[in-house]
């Protein structure tokens, strides 16, 4: 299947559901800063590797950034990488659930391997092989900490909506309770509820998350850092490292590396 740009995607694509193969992958190179599809689903289960930009991807109940070097799975900026489609009765093994994954340089191997077949590749034989491996390589992907659950309920999407439209805005809980027309008890109540985290453990991740998506994006750690709404760099870092376990500059270097060593 050729690579998919912004002029060839309406010619080539072909809805991956009706094509009778176990695995159909598709690579895309797009140089459109922002691309947003509807809400849609797939008979398949769906990986997208990505190799350059960031990918938001909002499901039922969380929101996934997903980073160079990164793929997400999804059961039955400039953007690049390869999207995989799978049947639903070979998906066992496979994550359940929505989920990030770190991407080996095998399996980004695989994923760009596929993407050159024929659309009706053959089945038997080393093509066979190849598919199998590709399903052992995600079944076996590590899972990574880039997820942020959402929460239905409307109050608190309205906090959500508005976190994500001024991050740098660091009102406190009492502030956040004022606006929603809670009390600052029901307000933590519910968050926990909701998400399973605290309200502060809560934005910290929301902050790590578009943080990688601005950082991805080509954003500076400087530019970052303030427009998280932080006083100081060394701050921004020191937040970062906690929840991530490494520096931000190191972060997205490994995530590069990843994408540039064959």
């Amino acid at each position: 299947m050729p690579m998919l740009s912004d002029t060839s995607v309406h010619e080539d694509w072909v809805e991956p559901d009706i094509v009778p193969r176990a695995v159909v992958t598709y690579g895309i190179d797009s140089d459109v800063e922002l691309i947003e599809l509807d809400l849609h689903t797939h008979l398949k289960g769906q990986i997208i590797l990505v190799e350059r930009g960031a990918l938001s991807c909002e499901v039922e109940g969380g929101l996934w950034i997903v980073p160079p070097g990164s793929a997400i799975w999804i059961p039955g900026g400039p953007l690049k990488g390869y999207n995989a489609f799978v049947a639903p009765d070979l998906i066992a093994g496979l994550p359940t659930i929505c989920c990030a994954v770190s991407v080996t340089l095998l399996l980004r191997e695989l994923l760009t391997r596929t993407a050159s077949l024929p659309l009706y590749y053959e089945e038997d034989g080393a093509t066979g092989r190849l598919v199998a491996v590709l399903l052992d390589e995600i079944a076996g992907a590590k899972v990574e900490d880039l997820h942020l659950p959402m929460p239905r309920d409307q109050r608190l999407r309205r906090i959500v909506d508005a976190m994500m439209a001024a991050p740098a805005e660091r009102g406190t809980l009492e502030i956040w309770a004022s606006r929603s027309g809670m009390s600052e008890r029901s307000l933590l109540r519910l968050i926990s509820r909701e998400t399973g985290m605290s309200f502060g453990r809560w934005r910290q991740q929301l902050g790590v998350m578009l943080a990688i998506k601005w950082l991805a994006g080509g954003a500076s750690i400087q530019q970052v850092a303030a427009d998280l709404g932080y006083e100081s760099v060394p701050s921004f870092v020191t937040m970062f490292r906690k929840a991530i376990g490494t520096s931000p500059g190191r972060y997205m270097a490994e995530r590069y590396a990843r994408r540039t060593i064959a």
